[in-house]
């Protein structure tokens, strides 16, 4: 941590970070289960509500590692605040719009905000004492899981007793807070790195990360087998060789291969991409599942509000772990904890593909996933951030996070689609179907303590840095 007279209790920077996370993490998830209530008022159609959540996704994963990258550059703080004031404007012109076209353009701009975490990261790094920063960066990445799940349980009676414009008035006020109180309280960080924004191979990430994400995102209502969905995967398998060889060529690159290479990095990011795939797809199947009338037999008849107290349990035991986890990272290192997370995770899944018909087994279970969610979470930064130089940080932290979405888009449409290609006579979902999708999630959760067993054991501090540096 930099010393200053001018420089605030590091408590006021975390609390300030927070207020920044929460709103975005809100952002997220918070349109998801109103999304059909955003379709009527906007009278749109399936399709085009579809691309509210698309235009995000998209955003964020493209707008994030570049972000994370000027603020090793150019300064954290500025940085951040510049992604705050475009945050709040994108969510202003949300909170607005009364077109389906300027909610899409809205949802573009609020994706900026995905570097809110990659940089709050980096902040903390700087800034921390550091036997304070695991605990710190844990916490941050916890409240992403948080706020994901409270804008689940929010989405509902905000829409009930407002509109879906309150979705947005709401984490507005949030953003306009943490803006002013980090350009007034959080100083900016003396740890830059020289160099230049690499332009080719921002293009070439937005391109690759653009032909996977959208057929991933649209390929059920495109069709899986159809042109588009086919042709978009195959240009995405062409452009993400040629950004790894750009990248491995360049003098300054928007992303450093040798560090990518690193193997706690590969192998975090590897987890992140299985965990991602299964932990993100509870945010799919439970409130579905519940919300089916019970005139199918097996659902719960929930509403959109009463779904999303299901998720409840998950949100209070990621609120419990995020701390245990960062006390774990400064103790025995970050490794502990993600297998921790895979492992409670994967039980999770396990009960709910055994057990789902009282309303108490799926409290059980959601409590146990939270808790592994919260473990997982918290351990995949500190683990990029314990494995690159500090100079690293954000762009190292922000592919992470890329990683992660790309993990949840997958895991989240493959049980869309297993669900959907399980439908009874009738057209309506099937028990078996939902037990399927909670066995393969619990599959890939396992694959994932597997891939978290990959993970070098930590060494000494001194000798990590030192490798960290000389890589």
């Amino acid at each position: 941590m930099s010393s200053g007279v001018e420089r605030q209790h590091y408590n006021v920077t975390f609390t300030l970070l927070a207020v920044a996370a929460v709103a975005y993490a809100l952002l997220q998830s918070l349109v998801a289960p109103a999304l059909l209530t955003i379709q009527q008022d906007l009278d749109t159609t399936t399709a085009g509500a579809a691309w509210i959540l698309t235009a995000y996704l998209l955003s964020a994963s493209v707008f994030t590692p570049i972000a994370g990258r000027l603020g090793d550059m150019y300064g954290k703080k500025r940085t951040m605040v510049v992604v705050l004031v475009v945050l709040a404007f994108g969510t202003l012109l949300a909170a607005l719009s009364t077109s389906i076209g300027v909610m899409i353009v809205a949802r573009v701009i609020q994706g900026a905000g995905g570097a809110v975490f990659p940089l709050s990261f980096a902040i903390i790094r700087d800034e921390f004492p550091p036997r304070r920063v695991p605990q710190g960066i844990a916490l941050i990445s916890a409240i992403l899981g948080i706020g994901g799940g409270l804008g689940i349980v929010l989405a509902g009676p905000i829409v009930e007793h407002f509109s879906y414009h309150w979705l947005f008035w709401f984490p507005l006020g949030a953003v306009i807070v943490a803006t002013i109180g980090i350009v007034l309280f959080v100083p900016e960080s003396p740890v830059k790195t020289r160099g230049r924004i690499d332009s080719l191979g921002a293009v070439l990430l937005a391109a690759w990360l653009i032909a996977l994400l959208v057929p991933v995102s649209q390929g059920s209502t495109w069709g899986w087998t159809s042109a588009r969905t086919l042709g978009l995967f195959a240009i995405a398998v062409v452009l993400i060789p040629v950004w790894v060889r750009v990248e491995s060529r360049s003098r300054s690159p928007l992303v450093d291969m040798q560090m990518m290479r690193l193997r706690p990095v590969w192998t975090t990011n590897l987890a992140a991409l299985v965990l991602g795939f299964g932990m993100f797809a509870s945010f799919v199947l439970v409130p579905e599942f519940v919300e089916l009338p019970t005139s199918t037999g097996f659902g719960f008849g929930a509403s959109v509000t009463e779904a999303g107290l299901f998720l409840v349990p998950a949100t209070l035991g990621m609120l419990v772990a995020g701390p245990i986890s960062g006390r774990l990272s400064s103790t025995v290192g970050s490794r502990v904890p993600l297998i921790l997370g895979a492992l409670f995770s994967c039980v999770g899944f396990a009960l709910l593909t055994v057990a789902h018909s009282e309303h108490w087994e799926i409290y059980a279970a959601m409590a146990v996933m939270g808790i592994g969610i919260g473990f997982a979470f918290s351990s995949m930064a500190n683990l990029i951030v314990e494995a690159v130089p500090a100079s690293q940080t954000g762009v190292a932290t922000g592919m992470n996070t890329i990683v992660r979405t790309i993990g949840g888009a997958i895991g989240s449409q493959v049980s869309a689609a297993i669900v959907a290609a399980t439908l009874a006579v009738n057209g309506e979902p099937t028990e078996h179907g939902f037990t399927i999708a909670f066995a393969a999630a619990a599959i890939a959760l396992a694959l994932g303590v597997v891939v978290a067993l990959l993970v070098p054991r930590p060494v000494r501090e001194s000798s990590s840095e030192v490798l960290a540096e000389a890589a």
